[in-house]
């Protein structure tokens, strides 16, 4: 296993020489998290001081598992993710240079578990299940919170020097709040964008004890539940950090169809479209069925959508999109369009907030135009069309309002409930 330095701030500055962890140096201030009073996933302090945080510093754990990248390559990749995840988490940083980024991820810890003697496929090391023939998943997600992986992560138990911190322990203890592991698409190890398991809460934030769903995109049945959320986004490293973008994006979308925080779920579906069916009575909640030929969306002019799902045909009259998702912007004809030019109408940019006559949401002309300026920072897959879409997301300082007319709570601390 071999180790690298991250930035100025080595990763080693985290560590003793025995490879036990030294002490969190967290602040002792209630508006960032990890702080003195909470440091882990889950804890309780977080909801009750949700509106007091102004920014979060998720620690995560980066492993390797590609025999074939370079061994600088993960590491790059994630200060990309760092950097465009810390944009995409400024409200209205588009138009507002002063708005304040509210994500601020670190590594924490770095693992290389490339083979020493194969630069192909995958680690030997990697979470397989055996006997899952191609093409099935065959991550083995229990497997990352083994004894064994604990070996290979290499977190000395400060209490027992003799063995190693499961992933679960380091969670608990507020080390690690996100895995991102760096894998090669060879067919030997296949995995799910990202995964996650969070506990349920009710309509007022109280969590419901004993109660934890699937909340990321696609599940393990074999995971288990060690009583705290932990995403695991998987990054193709021969693809860019757009993609790995996508993943969260996607993950996003599945806590808000977990139905694990009622709130969240009620306005994530009204913002990224998932709520046609209601809206335009679409047989359908939201465009992703349209998938395949014959299949998609046609604006003859920006008040209207004609849909059509191969069979039939709905021609959908002042049509307005909201926030749009991540595989569809407000004026997207099929998965991932992001080159039409013809403008479509659209509120994202004032969702709620209601600036227009009579409280309405200002609608405008949408295109892919206010893109580019993100075209380097998050160059492929949906990356670029992500950061916008977060940024107008209710975010830290949002205007947006809810059903009783008070600020809409910061969506991006859900991420860590």
């Amino acid at each position: 296993m071999r180790t690298y330095p991250l930035t100025a701030d080595d990763w080693r500055s985290h560590f003793h020489p025995d490879g036990t962890p030294k002490p969190l140096n967290d602040p002792a201030d209630p508006t960032v998290w990890p702080n003195r009073w909470s440091k882990a996933n889950s804890d309780a302090w977080i909801v009750r001081n949700h509106d007091r945080i102004r920014q979060m510093q998720p620690r995560v754990l980066l492993i390797n598992f590609s025999n074939q990248v370079e061994a600088e390559k993960p590491l790059r990749l994630a200060q990309q993710l760092i950097a465009a995840m810390r944009e995409a988490s400024r409200y209205h940083g588009y138009k507002d240079p002063n708005s304040p980024p509210f994500l601020q991820y670190s590594v924490w810890r770095f693992v290389d578990l490339r083979d020493p003697d194969r630069k192909e496929k995958n680690s030997r090391r990697s979470p397989i299940k055996p006997h899952v023939r191609e093409p099935d998943i065959n991550c083995d997600y229990g497997g990352f919170f083994s004894e064994q992986f604990a070996e290979y992560i290499g977190v000395r138990d400060p209490k027992n020097k003799r063995r190693f911190l499961r992933l679960d322990e380091l969670v608990d203890r507020g080390y690690v709040h996100e895995v991102w592991f760096t894998a090669a698409a060879t067919g030997d190890f296949r995995c799910l964008e990202c995964v996650e398991l969070k506990p349920v809460y009710d309509e007022r934030f109280r969590r419901i004890p004993g109660k934890y769903v699937q909340a990321g995109n696609g599940a393990d049945p074999d995971q288990k539940w060690t009583g705290r959320s932990v995403r695991i986004n998987c990054i193709n490293h021969d693809r860019g950090i757009g993609c790995a973008m996508e993943n969260l994006g996607h993950s996003m979308e599945g806590l808000a169809h977990s139905g694990a925080i009622p709130y969240f779920t009620r306005y994530f579906h009204e913002y990224a479209g998932f709520d046609l069916d209601k809206r335009y009575n679409l047989p359908f909640n939201s465009f992703y069925p349209l998938w395949g030929e014959g299949k998609g969306i046609r604006y003859p002019d920006p008040h209207t959508a004609i849909v059509t799902d191969g069979k039939q045909t709905w021609k959908i009259e002042n049509y307005v999109a909201a926030g749009g998702n991540v595989h569809f912007p407000p004026n997207a004809r099929h998965h991932y369009d992001l080159n039409n030019t013809e403008p479509v109408m659209s509120t994202i940019e004032d969702w709620r907030i209601g600036s227009a006559p009579g409280g309405k949401d200002i609608a405008k002309p949408w295109t892919c135009e206010v893109l580019n300026r993100y075209a380097e920072l998050a160059p492929d897959c949906m990356g670029r069309w992500l950061v916008y879409w977060w940024q107008n997301m209710p975010g830290l300082n949002n205007r947006s309002k809810d059903d009783d007319g008070r600020m809409m709570k910061n969506w991006w601390v859900f991420w860590f409930y």
